[in-house]
């Protein structure tokens, strides 16, 4: 399906876990994003299982199939973590990870958060328009990492 075929009213964004194909996210992610490809699927599930809010875009038109897809890691308090965003590429450049973003930042469980963090080589302009920063004071930071 080629971008100008898309009837963007076909597209549904959702917290609804029961609707995720899984295995095409895990699937996804594993085969086209760098930081996912040591995960196992096993790992992949645990993640959304713990994670506080999982987002898909489904496209009615092509049988609900799973196109963009984020999650957010937190306590729903103080902290969070975005990670394993995804638009899949016939569906970019038509304002679905926008859409996907707002309703992440409108979503009840993440309000009043102090920090919420995420890790973007090349997405920085898309966040930005939600209020995400470079982290000015990050003297403090520190990591254990153990692999993409």
């Amino acid at each position: 399906m080629s971008k100008s075929n898309i009837d963007m009213d076909s597209l549904a964004i959702s917290t609804d876990r029961s609707l995720l194909d899984l295995p095409f996210a895990y699937w996804y992610l594993h085969e086209n994003m760098y930081w996912a490809k040591a995960m196992t699927l096993d790992a992949f599930q645990r993640a959304i299982a713990h994670s506080a809010v999982v987002v898909g875009a489904y496209d009615s038109s092509d049988n609900g199939q799973l196109v963009g897809f984020a999650r957010v890691v937190s306590d729903c308090a103080t902290f969070a973590y975005l990670t394993d965003v995804f638009v899949i590429d016939q569906y970019r450049g038509q304002g679905l990870s926008k859409r996907m973003m707002q309703l992440i930042v409108d979503h009840p469980d993440l309000q009043g958060l102090r920090r919420f963090l995420l890790v973007t080589i090349d997405a920085q302009g898309l966040y930005a328009n939600f209020g995400f920063e470079p982290i000015k004071e990050n003297e403090g930071w520190m990591e254990i990492y153990r692999g993409s």
